[in-house]
């Protein structure tokens, strides 16, 4: 089919979209299945659910515009799936494999925040507001999952990091104390 239309374009970038959602709602059970932090857990669940809406909205918005809803082979989120189940499988700490599994999840979210934006503007190029509206609905539910995710990333490095820290002090601690005693020792030499 050659796109030589912002109709056409539409239509071809709401397939991919269709698409790639399908696809979350297959694999976001598996990464809340994988996650252990009990928040990454409901983040993960809570954005199924909301993902399960966003396809339901796709669907409206194809209504809108008159058309059947179909997906094309979304290759970017295929990509970014296989990379989030390579994760799941990954020999790592539970701390570390929730902060793999944000991170794939994150690159999810970030493909899809550029994509609804860009259909959003064509929607609103083409003047039909129902659909750029519909768009930017969803647009906003993936920077709030994105900044979710976010926060539970920070929470979890920062806690990683901390418990690195108590460790690293001991250690400077106990060369402190060492050079101490060696400079105890250097002075009753003299």
């Amino acid at each position: 089919m050659t796109i030589d239309t912002l109709d056409g374009l539409l239509e071809e970038q709401l397939k991919d979209l269709y698409d790639a959602e399908k696809q979350l709602t297959k694999a976001l059970p598996k990464m809340a299945k994988a996650a252990k932090d009990p928040e990454l857990k409901t983040a993960f669940t809570d954005h199924l659910e909301q993902t399960k809406g966003q396809v339901s909205r796709i669907e409206h918005v194809f209504e809108l515009l008159e058309k059947k809803a179909k997906s094309k082979p979304c290759a970017a989120m295929k990509g970014i799936v296989e990379e989030g189940q390579e994760t799941i499988q990954e020999d790592a700490s539970d701390e570390m494999k929730d902060c793999m599994l944000i991170a794939s999840a994150q690159r999810a979210e970030h493909y899809e925040i550029a994509a609804y934006g860009t259909v959003r503007t064509i929607a609103e190029i083409l003047g039909n507001q129902e659909v750029a509206d519909l768009l930017q609905q969803t647009l906003e539910e993936e920077e709030q999952t994105d900044a979710k995710l976010s926060e539970i990333s920070e929470r979890m490095l920062n806690a990683s990091n901390d418990s690195g820290e108590v460790e690293e002090e001991e250690e400077d601690e106990g060369e402190l104390e060492d050079d101490e005693e060696n400079g105890e020792e250097e002075e009753e030499e003299e």
